[in-house]
C-alpha cells in the first residue's frame, strides 16, 4: 500500500500520451534540451566576459600603487602633525 510501483508509471504516461499526444510531448522535450543547452551557453559567455588580470596595462596597475602610496604617505604626514 501507498507504494509506486512500474504499473503505476506506466499507467501515467499512457495518460500523459493520450492527453498530449507524442508530439507534444516530443515537443516539450525538445523545448527543454534548448532551454538547457542556452542556460549552459550563457554561463560559458558570463566566465569568458570576466576581466582577468592579464587585460589591465602593467602601467595602469604601476600608477595606481603610485598615487596609494603618495595617499598613505601624505595620510602619514598629516597624521604626524
Amino acid at each position: 500500500m501507498g507504494g509506486v510501483s512500474i504499473w503505476h508509471w506506466i499507467v501515467v504516461g499512457v495518460i500523459v500520451m493520450l492527453l498530449f499526444g507524442r508530439g507534444k510531448v516530443s515537443e516539450l522535450m525538445g523545448d527543454v534540451a534548448k532551454g538547457i543547452k542556452s542556460f549552459k551557453k550563457g554561463m560559458a559567455e558570463d566566465d569568458e566576459a570576466t576581466p582577468t588580470a592579464t587585460n589591465v596595462d602593467p602601467k595602469v596597475i604601476d600608477q595606481t600603487k603610485a598615487d596609494n602610496a603618495a595617499a598613505q604617505a601624505q595620510a602619514k604626514a598629516e597624521h604626524k602633525a
